[in-house]
């Protein structure tokens, strides 16, 4: 599978983004009441609606879905190696399409059909799904919390069976994850009660932490590449 990230997520960067993930569902489900993240529930309803024979509605829900498909697309044809040719730095475009997206939901009316916001959200989390996929080594998922819940009580299980420090030291991350994903959830509920379509742009504002945090990671890894190969020894010369 190709990819574009191939760094393990630090701590920092997996909790925004998993706020970013309870943000956006709580979003979509303030405004819309549909969950937009993942493609579970529209898959759901799309079965119910064509079995009811309401093809209108089925239709419409296979919509999302397919920008989910094209999201996830997107981020495989970037991690290939010609594409990687021309555009080297695929993450930094990936995270600053989701942020633009985002910003101009903010500014979509109050009274623009549903399936904008809908549409634009489930592209940017297939996006985001598809490219941070490992924290400090773990696997984790920034918009699921069935996944994390699952591998942290696994953790947890280790840790006090076997008093694994690694156990340990993932348990702490899932928790931290879950309760990212929770209190983004929460802040999303109340902004967007409060605000209307706008409070959409907390998520872009975060996801903008995410790649500024994301480009400094980069630039130190430089500098201390730079300084290692500045204070290696030199080979001796040729007699």
């Amino acid at each position: 599978m190709a990819t574009i990230h191939r760094r393990p997520d630090t701590l920092a960067v997996g909790t925004l983004l998993a706020a970013v993930g309870g943000y956006l569902d709580a979003y979509t489900f303030v405004r819309h009441r549909v969950f937009a993240n993942l493609q579970s529930g529209n898959v759901l309803l799309f079965c119910v609606e064509a079995t009811a024979r309401h093809w209108h509605r089925a239709l419409l829900l296979l919509i999302p879905i397919a920008a989910f498909g094209v999201g996830v697309l997107l981020v495989e044809i970037l991690g290939l190696p010609r594409m990687l040719r021309l555009v080297p730095r695929p993450l930094r475009l990936v995270l600053t399409l989701q942020i633009l997206l985002l910003a101009g939901i903010a500014a979509v009316p109050d009274d623009a059909p549903a399936q904008v916001t809908t549409v634009t959200v489930s592209f940017v989390a297939a996006l985001q799904f598809s490219t941070f996929t490992s924290m400090r080594g773990a696997p984790y998922t920034t918009l699921a919390e069935s996944g994390n819940l699952q591998k942290g009580i696994v953790a947890a299980h280790q840790w006090l069976s076997a008093r694994e420090p690694a156990a340990a030291r993932r348990t702490g991350q899932y928790a931290l994850v879950i309760a990212a994903f929770v209190a983004g959830a929460v802040l999303g509920a109340v902004l967007t009660r409060l605000v209307g379509a706008p409070a959409v742009g907390v998520a872009s504002g975060l996801l903008a932490a995410v790649l500024a945090m994301l480009v400094r990671q980069t630039r130190q890894m430089q500098r201390l590449d730079a300084a290692g190969e500045a204070s290696a020894p030199t080979p001796p010369s040729a007699p």
